[in-house]
């Protein structure tokens, strides 16, 4: 699979398309987006499994796209540490190691805890009916406990993830939305890799209650604990940890 791209853009920012056809860099960077997330959720609801090499041509087949966005795809996934780099060409689907695992919460805890500390000096701050924010907060909660009741581990995971980035949203920090934006999609991995005990449920719906009610060292310390169980439950259901 030829992962690096060989062609430049023209002078009118196009580069060239299926069967010869100049596709603006606009378009072609709003395919590239789609091709990226269609690739992401693959990964993450494990269609494509921990190891699997993915072809350029297969890939793009599936998604029917042409192969140029679909390959700037798959690179800003080496990018996020869904993918990796194979020794001579391609790329396969990155294999969480438990190294992996307590890297990424080393790094996830202590973001985690400033963002819900931020959201909730937010709320304090703000006047009554200001900050719609905690409205989607719940909104993914009420998501969640929906999913757990029907059984859809999937559905559960996305709105589990989506309470944890409307924590970012609402802290109205920019910089760290976007550092968190690097660890997105290996935090849905994992979430999906490993079981969501109802404890854990719970906490998030304490994060919420505090956040809300603007008390941001009771957020940030019951994110804490919330992120600490989350890192025992994960270390246990993927490598046996007693």
């Amino acid at each position: 699979m030829a992962y690096v791209a060989g062609s430049s853009a023209g002078r009118d920012g196009t580069r060239p398309g299926p069967r010869g056809k100049d596709v603006p860099l606009a378009e072609r960077t709003s395919l590239s987006a789609r091709a990226r997330d269609a690739v992401r959720q693959r990964i993450v609801d494990r269609r494509y499994p921990q190891g699997a090499r993915l072809v350029e041509r297969e890939v793009a087949e599936e998604l029917r796209m042409s192969r140029v966005p679909v390959r700037e795809a798959l690179r800003a996934l080496v990018g996020e540490g869904l993918l990796e780099l194979l020794p001579h060409s391609g790329v396969r689907v990155r294999r969480l190691e438990r190294a992996d695992v307590e890297h990424l919460y080393e790094v996830w805890e202590p973001l985690a805890v400033q963002a819900s500390r931020l959201a909730a000096r937010r709320v304090a701050r703000a006047a009554p009916g200001e900050l719609p924010g905690t409205a989607a907060l719940r909104s993914s909660l009420d998501r969640a406990e929906q999913a757990a009741r029907a059984d859809e581990g999937a559905r559960e995971v996305a709105a589990h993830t989506a309470f944890h980035e409307d924590i970012v949203a609402l802290s109205g920090n920019p910089m760290l939305a976007r550092t968190m934006e690097q660890l997105s999609g290996q935090l849905q991995l994992l979430f999906g890799m490993r079981e969501e005990p109802e404890h854990m449920r719970a906490q998030h719906a304490v994060m919420f209650r505090y956040i809300a009610a603007g008390d941001e060292e009771s957020a940030a310390a019951s994110t804490l604990l919330h992120v600490r169980d989350s890192r025992t439950v994960a270390l246990r259901s993927l490598f046996d940890d007693a």
